[in-house]
């Protein structure tokens, strides 16, 4: 092998380094979990704005869809994380992702 094919190599492998080390830095942190299936509304959320429903569990991932103020959500599920707020796993019609826990409040008087 000459110089020439050594710094390709040498490249190429610090390249793979760096593109493992970045899909490592961006997936969410393990976390633990725990189950709630309640509703819950939407609050904290200025009434012109909407709440972001994520894929997944981050505020980085993916938008799959968006929540009004006011709208009751069924929570599922949230998980915590020791930096930052919780994150819960909601579902309103065929909206369902995760969103921040600070903008949930759980309802408990419901006359159905």
């Amino acid at each position: 092998m000459n110089k020439q094919q050594e710094k390709v190599v040498i490249a190429a492998l610090c390249g793979l380094l760096i593109t493992a080390a970045g899909a490592l830095a961006v997936q969410p942190a393990m976390a633990a979990g725990y189950g709630v299936d309640h509703l819950a509304a939407v609050t904290g959320v200025a009434e012109w704005d909407q709440l972001n429903v994520r894929k997944w569990p981050a505020s980085y991932s993916q938008k799959t869809g968006a929540v009004a103020p006011g709208t009751a959500v069924w929570v599922e599920r949230c998980i915590s994380f020791e930096a930052g707020s919780d994150w819960c796993l909601v579902e309103r019609n065929v909206t369902r992702g995760w969103v921040n826990s600070k903008f949930l409040t759980l309802i408990y008087d419901t006359d159905i």
